[in-house]
C-alpha cells in the first residue's frame, strides 16, 4: 500500500471518529433543554404553592436537575478536548499527505514533459495539409460539444414566510447562500432565482403565474398536522393545509418539476404533491436553521451542475455530514410513480 493511500485512510478514519464525537456532543447538548424545562417547571410549582414540604421537594428536584446539567457540561468539555486533539491529528496527517502528493506529482510532471517532447517531435513529421484538416476537425467537435451542452433555462421560485408571532428564522441567509451556490455552478446562466418574501397564502398562485417556475421552494415554518405556515394581512401566522397546496400545484403551471418544502414536518406534503409534479422534498421532523441552509444550498449547487435530482439530494445530505450536522436523515425525497430519480434532471446539458 502506498504512503498516499495510508495517509488517506488514516485521515478518513480520524474524520469518522471526529464526526461521531461531534454527534455525541450535539446529543449531550440536546439533553440540557429537557433539564432546564424541569427546573422551570419546579420553580413555577414553588411559586404556586404554600406547602413547605412541596417547596422543599421542588428545591431538591432543582438541585438534581442542575447537577445533571453540570455533569453534561463536564462531558461536553471532555468531548471538546477530544475533538480538538483529533482535529490537530487530521491537520498533521493532511500535511503529510500533501507533501507525498506533491512528490508524486513532480514525478508525473517529469514523465509528462518527456511525453510532450516526444509528441511534438512526431507532430512535426505530419504534413501541413493533415494539420489543417485536424484543426478543422477539432473546431467542428468543439462547436458540436458546445451546442450539445446548452442547458435548458429554469426558474427557481423561493417563497419565504416568517410570521411575526412565530420563532424568527434566517430565511434571508438561506436565500443568499442558495443564490451564491447557483452562481458558482457550471450552468449558472440557465438558472434564474426569484424570491418572494412575507408570503401570504394567495401570493403563492400569483407568484407561480408570474414566474412560471420549474422549481418551487417553500422556506419557513411547518406544523405537525401537514400544514405550511404563511402570513396573514397583519403579518401573523396563517396555517395552510397540504390539500390546499396539492390543489395549488394541480391548478397552476405545467412546468413545475420539483417542489422543495424546506419546512418542519413537511414529508406528508411532499409525499402527496408528487401526484402532480415529478419530485418533491420534505422534512420528516423539525430541521434546524443551519441544516436547512446547508442542505438546500448544496442541493441547488448540484442542480446547477446538471446532476440528477437523486445526486443533488444525496449531495445535500453529504454536505450535512461534512459540516458535522446530525440531521442527514431529516430530508426525504419522493418521485412520481414510474420515474427514476437517477435519470431525472432539471438542468440538462
Amino acid at each position: 500500500m502506498s504512503l498516499i493511500e495510508t495517509y488517506r485512510r488514516k485521515i478518513k478514519r480520524k474524520k469518522e471518529e471526529l464526526n461521531k464525537l461531534r454527534i455525541s456532543k450535539a446529543t449531550e447538548l440536546g439533553k440540557i433543554l429537557s433539564h432546564k424545562k424541569k427546573i422551570l417547571s419546579a420553580q413555577a410549582n414553588i411559586g404556586r404553592t404554600k406547602s413547605t414540604a412541596t417547596i422543599s421537594s421542588k428545591y431538591r428536584e432543582i438541585e438534581r436537575e442542575e447537577k445533571k446539567i453540570a455533569d453534561i457540561d463536564k462531558k461536553v468539555a471532555d468531548l471538546d478536548k477530544k475533538i480538538a486533539r483529533i482535529e490537530a491529528d487530521v491537520i498533521s496527517e493532511e500535511k503529510k499527505l500533501g507533501r507525498e502528493v506533491d512528490g508524486e506529482q513532480k514525478k508525473r510532471n517529469a514523465a509528462d514533459k518527456k511525453r510532450l517532447a516526444d509528441n511534438e517531435k512526431r507532430m512535426k513529421e505530419v504534413s501541413g495539409m493533415l494539420n489543417r484538416h485536424s484543426e478543422m476537425h477539432q473546431e467542428t467537435n468543439r462547436v458540436l460539444e458546445e451546442l450539445k451542452n446548452l442547458p435548458e433555462e429554469i426558474t427557481v421560485l423561493f417563497m419565504a414566510s416568517n410570521p411575526l408571532d412565530a420563532p424568527q428564522l434566517r430565511l434571508d441567509e438561506e436565500a443568499r447562500v442558495i443564490q451564491e451556490m447557483i452562481r458558482k455552478s457550471e450552468h449558472r446562466g440557465s438558472v434564474s432565482f426569484e424570491t418572494r418574501w412575507a408570503t401570504r397564502a394567495l401570493d403563492v398562485i400569483q407568484a407561480i403565474n408570474e414566474e412560471n417556475p420549474t422549481i418551487i421552494h417553500f422556506s419557513g415554518h411547518g406544523s405537525e398536522d401537514d400544514e405550511i405556515v404563511f402570513q396573514d394581512n397583519q403579518g401573523n401566522a396563517k396555517l395552510v393545509s397540504k390539500e390546499a397546496i396539492v390543489q395549488t400545484m394541480m391548478s397552476t403551471s405545467d412546468e413545475i418539476k420539483l417542489v422543495f418544502f424546506n419546512t418542519c414536518f413537511s414529508y406528508g406534503q411532499a409525499q402527496v404533491v408528487v401526484q402532480h409534479v415529478d419530485a418533491a422534498i420534505g422534512m420528516t421532523t423539525t430541521i434546524g436553521d443551519e441544516a436547512a441552509r446547508v442542505f438546500a444550498a448544496q442541493f441547488y449547487s448540484a442542480i446547477g451542475f446538471g446532476l440528477s435530482v437523486k445526486k443533488a439530494f444525496e449531495q445535500g445530505k453529504a454536505a450535512l455530514m461534512l459540516e458535522g450536522i446530525p440531521e442527514k436523515d431529516t430530508p426525504v425525497m419522493y418521485v412520481k410513480d414510474g420515474l427514476d430519480p437517477n435519470e431525472l434532471t432539471i438542468v440538462k446539458p
